[in-house]
């Protein structure tokens, strides 16, 4: 049952990383036709990467490490305050700026955990790494 469940995910993996592809290049296409290429662009094409990069470190490792996606998240929470409109509530950019904020922090927590400079990184008996 594991290896169906492994087979499973490698070929979901595999679709994941064609339609990365795929849309990374209509964006250049569009970049291309528009004869423009914006900042909004820019993180876009900057979040398929980081895709990319999470599934080559999944393909290697067998595993995710929970910072691509938080660096994902921070990065779409940046380009969706550039595309908002000069009409959006103020209040609305507090909130979103707080989530990147708290997202920064996550991982910070995320990086720290494992630091000898804190004394962390040492395993007590019986304990999973």
């Amino acid at each position: 049952m594991d290896q169906v469940i492994r087979k499973i995910q490698l070929v979901a993996v595999a679709f994941i990383l064609i339609a990365t592809a795929l849309a990374f290049l209509i964006e250049v296409n569009n970049m291309y036709i528009r004869q423009t290429v914006d900042l909004a662009d820019l993180l876009l094409l900057f979040i398929y990467i980081e895709v990319i990069g999470m599934i080559r470190l999944f393909w290697e490792s067998k595993s995710i490490r929970i910072t691509y996606p938080l660096l994902i998240a921070i990065t779409a929470l940046a380009r969706f305050i550039i595309l908002q409109g000069k009409g959006v509530d103020p209040i609305n950019l507090i909130y979103e700026a707080s989530a990147i904020l708290l997202i920064a922090i996550a991982i910070l927590f995320l990086k720290m955990r494992k630091s000898k400079l804190l004394g962390l990184d040492r395993v007590k008996e019986g304990e999973d790494s």
